[in-house]
C-alpha cells in the first residue's frame, strides 16, 4: 500500500465554518480505503446476524420437530454447527482484522496531514501572534485537538455508515420473520432522533469549552515547567500551586460540566433501549400464545432486538463522539484561520545575492495597529561592509529596529530598502536566509551540539561543522564534552553555560555564511572570559558583512564603524566613537555613566 502524503494546502477562511467539510479535504485521498473498510466492515457485522437464524432454525425445525429421528436431528444439528464455525473461525477474524487495521490506519495518516500542515502554519505565523498566545495552548491545538478529530473519521465515517447498514440488514430480516411485529420493534426509533436533537448542541458547545479549559491548563503548566528556576529561586511553590489549582479547578468544573450533559443524554437513551425489548416480548408473547408466531421466531426476533438496538445504541454514542471530534475540528480551524501578519507578495522575487547595502526610510512601527509608536521616522543609510552599533536606554528602540530587517514584524510606514529594494519585493524565505541572528538568549533544541550547529546549514559534513565551531571558539570546550559534537545539550541548552550557548549559536551563524549579521546583546551578562572569546568570534564573523550591534555595554563596540544612538524610538545621535565622545551629547553621558 502506498504510504506517501501528498501536501495540501489548508483552506483559508475569514470565518470558522463548514469545519465538516474542511476536514473532508483531508479525507478525501482515502476515500476508496473507506469505502473498502465500510464493505468488508458490513461483512464483519453480517456474519453474527446469523446466530438468531440458527437459533430460530434449530429450535422450531429440529427440536420441536415431528417425525425426524433424534440422530437425523443430531446429524443435521453438527453439520450446521459445523459450517458455523467455519464461518465464525476462519473467514471472519482476518475480515476483522483487516478492518480495525485499515481504519486506524486511515485516522493516523488524516492526523499526520492535518499535523503537517498545522506545523507549517505554525512556522509562517508571525511573533505578533507568538507574543499574545501561550506555547502551551498552541500545542493543545495541535496534539490534543487533532487527536480528537480522529474520531470523526473511525466513528463518522465508517462505524457510523456500519451500524446503519446493519440496522436496515436487521430490519429486513425482522420484516421476513413478521411485520406487524418488526413495527413494534422500531416503534420507539422517534424518541431517539427527538434525544438527539435535544441533547447534542449543547453537548458540542460544552465540549468546546473543555478543551478550551484544558489548553489554559496545559499552557500554564507548559510555561512554569520552563521557569521551574524562578520559582524555587523566589520560593514561590505554594504560591504557584494555588495558581495551578485555579486553573485547574476551573477545567474540572467544566469537565463535569460537560460529564453531567452526557450523562443526561445516556440515562434517557439507555431507558429507552430498555423499554424496547420488553415491549417487544410483551408482543411477540402474546403471539406465540395465540399461534400467530413459533418459538423459535420468537427466540430469533428477541435476539434481533439487541442486534438491532445495540448499533442504535452505539450510534447514539457515536453521536457524541462525533460532537466531540466536531468541537475539536472547530478548534483546530480557528487555530488555521489565523492571519499570517507577515506573507509573501503574489510577485516577490527570490534573493539570491546581495551587497548588504540598507536604507531605513523613514521607518515607523507599532506592535499593535493604532498603537503607540516605538519607532518614529527613522532614516539610516548603512554601506556594504559597515559595522552598525545601535546604543541606548533600554526601551528605547534597538530590538525593534534590526527585528525588522529579516521581516519578523513589518514597518508601519516608510520602507527598508536592501540594495535599493523594499525588502517586501523578497521572499521571506530567501531575506532571512542571507541574514545570521546572534541574541542575547539563543534557544539550543534539546538536540546534539553538531545538529544544533547544522541549523545554520544542515547540509554541511562534519569538516565544515568542526571548522564552524573552531572559528567561533566552541571547538575546545565541545571536545571536553562527555560525548563531543554528540552530547545532547538539553532543553534550550540548559547542559551548557551561556557563554558556550553563545558560542555553538555564533558557530551556527558561520555554518550559514550570511551576508548581514544581526548581534542583538550577543555579550550580555557573561563572564569577561566568555566575553573575550565570543567578541573575538564576533569580529572574525562580521569582518566584510554588513552588521547590527545591539549592546548596553558601550565598552564592546567602540570598533564599530558608526554608532547610532536611539532614544524614544528616534535617531539622537550618529558617528563613531571618537565623534561622538568629542559632541559631548546622549553617548557621551551613557559612555561616562558605564566608566566611572
Amino acid at each position: 500500500m502506498k504510504t506517501g502524503t501528498r501536501k495540501r494546502d489548508i483552506p483559508k477562511k475569514q470565518k470558522v465554518k463548514g469545519s465538516i467539510s474542511r476536514y473532508l479535504t483531508f479525507v478525501k485521498p482515502y476515500k476508496w480505503i473507506i469505502v473498502f473498510t465500510i464493505l468488508i466492515g458490513v461483512l464483519k457485522f453480517g456474519i453474527p446476524l446469523l446466530t438468531p437464524l440458527i437459533m430460530a432454525y434449530v429450535i422450531d425445525d429440529l427440536i420441536l420437530a415431528e417425525g425426524i429421528s433424534n440422530a437425523e436431528k443430531t446429524n443435521t444439528l453438527l453439520w450446521l454447527l459445523g459450517g458455523a464455525i467455519v464461518v465464525f473461525l476462519i473467514i471472519r477474524p482476518p475480515v476483522e482484522y483487516y478492518r480495525q487495521y485499515f481504519a486506524q490506519w486511515t485516522g493516523s495518516k488524516v492526523l499526520y496531514d492535518i499535523r503537517d500542515q498545522l506545523f507549517a502554519h505554525i512556522q509562517k505565523l508571525s511573533l505578533r501572534f507568538y507574543s499574545n498566545r501561550k506555547a502551551g495552548e498552541v500545542i493543545s491545538r495541535v496534539i490534543n485537538d487533532v487527536e480528537q478529530t480522529k474520531n470523526f473519521v473511525i466513528t463518522g465515517l465508517m462505524n457510523v455508515w456500519l451500524d446503519l447498514v446493519t440496522i436496515i440488514i436487521v430490519i429486513i430480516i425482522m420484516l421476513t420473520m413478521n411485520g406487524w411485529l418488526t413495527l413494534v420493534a422500531i416503534s420507539l426509533f422517534p424518541l431517539y432522533g427527538i434525544s438527539i436533537k435535544y441533547f447534542y448542541s449543547r453537548l458540542r458547545h460544552l465540549t468546546k469549552v473543555r478543551s478550551q479549559a484544558l489548553a489554559d491548563v496545559q499552557g500554564h503548566l507548559h510555561e512554569r515547567v520552563q521557569g521551574m528556576n524562578v520559582i524555587r529561586s523566589f520560593g514561590l511553590e505554594d504560591y504557584e500551586q494555588g495558581q495551578f489549582n485555579r486553573r485547574n479547578s476551573n477545567f474540572l468544573d467544566k469537565a463535569i460540566d460537560h460529564s453531567k450533559w452526557n450523562a443526561k443524554t445516556f440515562a434517557v437513551v439507555n431507558t429507552i433501549t430498555d423499554i424496547a425489548p420488553l415491549i417487544v416480548i410483551l408482543a411477540a408473547g402474546y403471539l406465540v400464545i395465540n399461534g400467530g408466531l413459533q418459538v423459535g421466531e420468537m427466540v430469533a426476533f428477541i435476539a434481533y432486538i439487541e442486534r438491532l438496538y445495540g448499533p442504535l445504541r452505539r450510534l447514539v454514542n457515536s453521536s457524541t463522539t462525533i460532537t466531540q471530534s466536531i468541537a475539536s475540528m472547530d478548534r483546530v480551524f480557528e487555530f488555521v484561520d489565523e492571519k499570517y501578519d507577515i506573507k509573501d507578495k503574489k510577485d516577490a522575487e527570490i534573493l539570491h545575492r546581495t551587497d548588504g547595502k540598507i536604507q531605513f526610510d523613514h521607518v515607523t512601527f507599532a506592535y499593535e495597529e493604532g498603537g503607540e509608536e516605538v519607532l518614529k521616522d527613522i532614516n539610516l543609510q548603512v554601506k556594504m561592509g559597515e559595522t552598525i552599533a545601535l546604543v541606548g536606554m533600554s526601551g528605547g528602540g534597538k530590538s525593534t529596529l534590526v527585528s525588522l530587517l529579516p521581516r519578523f514584524y513589518d514597518v508601519s510606514s516608510g520602507s527598508i530598502k536592501l540594495d535599493g529594494t523594499d525588502i517586501r519585493d523578497y521572499t521571506i524565505h530567501s531575506l532571512r536566509d542571507k541574514i545570521g541572528i546572534v541574541l542575547q538568549d539563543n534557544i539550543l533544541f534539546s538536540d546534539s551540539v553538531k545538529l544544533n550547529i547544522l541549523m545554520g546549514n544542515p547540509d554541511a559534513g562534519d569538516e565544515e561543522v568542526i571548522a564552524a565551531a573552531k572559528a567561533a571558539n566552541a571547538h575546545e570546550f565541545i571536545m571536553n564534552l562527555p560525548q563531543g559534537y554528540d552530547t545532547p545539550v538539553g532543553e534550550r541548552g540548559v547542559k551548557l553555560s551561556g557563554g558556550q550557548k553563545q558560542r555553538v549559536a555564533i558557530a551556527r551563524v558561520f555554518l550559514k555564511d550570511p551576508p548581514m549579521l544581526i548581534f542583538d546583546e550577543a555579550t550580555s551578562a557573561l563572564d569577561l572570559e566568555s566575553e573575550h572569546l565570543i567578541q573575538e568570534a564576533m569580529g572574525l564573523l562580521s569582518k566584510d558583512r554588513t552588521t547590527f550591534i545591539v549592546a548596553h555595554r558601550l565598552s564592546t563596540i567602540t570598533h564599530a564603524d558608526r554608532i547610532v544612538v536611539i532614544e524614544n524610538g528616534k535617531v539622537s545621535e550618529s558617528g563613531s566613537h571618537v565623534e561622538l565622545m568629542n559632541a559631548h551629547g546622549a553617548y557621551h553621558k551613557l559612555y561616562n555613566v558605564q566608566h566611572t
